[in-house]
């Protein structure tokens, strides 16, 4: 399928204005959505979606966005396909009051960001940019994040809506859209209906590189160390006091660098302490453990019980437990049952004019949970990087091949029927 026609691209007008809008998800919150302003940039969406024509376009009441773009093909039985992406930004940098900035023509210099010159992209430290020359880059202006991951996303798949009902002869059948709340926090499909979308393959729009796709993530668990120990008082305590503070402190201080994120790479695996809270008497250490085989995950465990039990050696009245529940599962299990739907992607990104690149996350996405709740889904590239930091970037020309991605990925279904599962 080549396109008839050049395509007016709408996506960086859409992402400019999907990032001012804060929707920051908290995991501190027991609600869904955890933070009510995620509803603001979804009613915004369905908004749009309307506008596009999308007619069942809606909200939900835990802060889901459902819409379904018609098929428009002559073919019985083509499959449906679903597109994702999450509204939420992460809650480790501030998402308030976000100013885009588009520097256009980027020829290689440092870029200084100038709410705090302090924030330089440079190429070094950068390496995607030395793909960028030429490009247009935007960046926020250094007191914030951007929020490209993953507005990005949400921005293509929003463009793609609007290029496939203005281009009918795009043929496809008919095609959803998911967009999710609390991705950031990992509970980004808690709540998604998948009868409702009742599609038989997703996509994520949630990567990085242009090119790449994802069919795999780690698997991961999360674990909480409780350390109770001896409380006394601070006066009398010789002999006595056992301080479960200072067990985790040494607990935590004992975890090899091997083992650690900034350790490991590739597809190593890691022990991660995230957060740790307690007084005298207890404490507790909250991990997450991730690796590519799920079976490594209990050898992880493991080895956060043997370096607590040798700590625990010098405080004999001191004892531990150690709660491990799993968070999500290596989506390549599932993807590899249905190769076609990866296989299409990479013919997607080809026909698009990129070379793919078939790649793992150290990390996960809602695709990791979606496929093991019976939606097979891999991540496509959105042209996001340095996530999660002042520093966050995306090109306009990434976004607009993602979108062009989206497009082809469309017609390949249609064109292609793949074997019943």
């Amino acid at each position: 399928m080549d396109f008839n026609t050049p395509l007016s691209f709408s996506v960086t007008e859409r992402f400019l204005r999907y990032v001012t809008i804060d929707t920051q998800s908290d995991p501190a919150s027991p609600t869904c959505p955890s933070t009510e302003r995620q509803k603001d940039l979804g009613r915004l969406l369905v908004k749009e979606l309307l506008a596009i024509g999308l007619a069942d376009a809606h909200l939900d009441e835990f802060g889901y966005v459902y819409a379904t773009i018609p098929a428009n093909t002559d073919k019985a039985d083509v499959p449906v396909i679903c597109f994702c992406s999450h509204m939420d930004t992460a809650p480790d940098c501030s998402g308030k009051d976000v100013k885009p900035l588009v520097h256009l023509n980027y020829t290689g210099a440092d870029i200084v960001l100038p709410g705090d010159n302090t924030q330089v992209l440079r190429m070094a430290e950068h390496p995607d940019l030395k793909n960028q020359l030429g490009n247009d880059i935007i960046t926020a202006s250094g007191t914030t994040l951007l929020g490209a991951d993953n507005k990005a996303g949400v921005a293509e798949i929003m463009d793609a809506c609007d290029q496939l009902i203005n281009h009918p002869e795009i043929k496809h059948g008919d095609i959803k859209i998911l967009f999710t709340p609390d991705e950031e926090i990992g509970r980004g499909v808690d709540k998604a209906d998948i009868a409702k979308i009742g599609a038989f393959a997703c996509y994520t729009m949630d990567g990085e590189s242009a090119g790449n796709m994802e069919n795999e993530t780690f698997s991961a668990d999360g674990a909480r160390l409780t350390i109770n120990g001896v409380s006394s008082h601070p006066g009398f305590a010789k002999g006595k006091m056992e301080s479960a503070i200072k067990i985790a402190g040494l607990i935590t201080a004992a975890l090899p660098y091997e083992l650690s994120p900034e350790g490991t790479e590739g597809m190593q695996g890691f022990v991660h302490p995230v957060d740790m809270a307690g007084h005298v008497e207890t404490a507790t250490i909250d991990f997450i453990i991730r690796d590519f085989e799920e079976g490594l995950l209990v050898n992880h465990a493991d080895a956060i019980r043997k370096i607590t039990e040798e700590v625990l050696k010098n405080f004999p009245n001191s004892t531990y437990t150690l709660d491990v529940k799993p968070q999500y599962r290596n989506m390549k299990n599932v993807l590899a049952q249905h190769p076609q739907i990866v296989d299409y992607g990479m013919e997607a990104i080809r026909r698009a004019g990129m070379e793919p690149k078939l790649c793992s996350i150290r990390g996960g996405t809602d695709g990791s949970r979606l496929s093991f709740m019976g939606l097979p889904t891999p991540n496509i590239f959105a042209g996001e990087h340095a996530f999660h930091g002042k520093q966050e970037w995306v090109s306009v020309q990434d976004m607009q091949k993602a979108v062009e991605t989206i497009l082809h990925l469309c017609s390949i279904w249609e064109e292609q029927r793949p074997p019943a599962p």
